[in-house]
């Protein structure tokens, strides 16, 4: 699927087009794939594993090592990167699932709390619990929990 975000960011202009580049294969299925074949996903599976694939880039050019955009800048990487968030977010929420929309809110601030506690192992399992939450549903998985009181109650 890199090579349809790879198309679709090209057809997209501006500075993320500027920085796009043929991705080199296709990586193995991951969680974009494991989301879009969940039955929330169901006859939207393209769609879904786009705008997955979109926010994917985008935590991969905030934390990690990205596929298709590529930029030596890590200012503009940042930018970038927010950029796929928000075209990735706006696509899940004209599709009508806000559900999707706050679990990906929560995918991103973990992978954020991850990413700054030095955590970097945590990633995989934050996207994983994510892509099931959105193909499948249970998104409360994400959420931390409460905490107790200092009396402990």
């Amino acid at each position: 699927m890199t090579r349809a975000l790879f198309d679709v960011l090209s057809a997209q202009g501006g500075m993320l087009a500027a920085h796009v580049r043929e991705p080199a294969g296709e990586p193995e299925p991951g969680p974009p794939q494991k989301a879009a074949a969940g039955p929330r996903a169901a006859g939207r599976e393209a769609e879904y594993e786009l705008l997955l694939e979109m926010i994917l880039e985008g935590s991969l050019l905030h934390y990690g090592t990205p596929r298709v955009v590529r930029t030596a800048d890590r200012d503009l990487a940042l930018l970038l990167g927010d950029q796929l968030y928000a075209l990735g977010l706006a696509r899940l929420a004209a599709l009508g699932d806000l559900d999707s929309v706050a679990v990906l809110a929560d995918v991103i601030s973990q992978l954020a709390q991850a990413h700054a506690e030095g955590d970097a192992a945590r990633s995989e399992r934050i996207w994983d619990a994510g892509a099931v939450a959105i193909g499948w549903g249970g998104g409360e998985l994400l959420r931390p929990a409460p905490l107790a009181s200092s009396d402990g109650s």
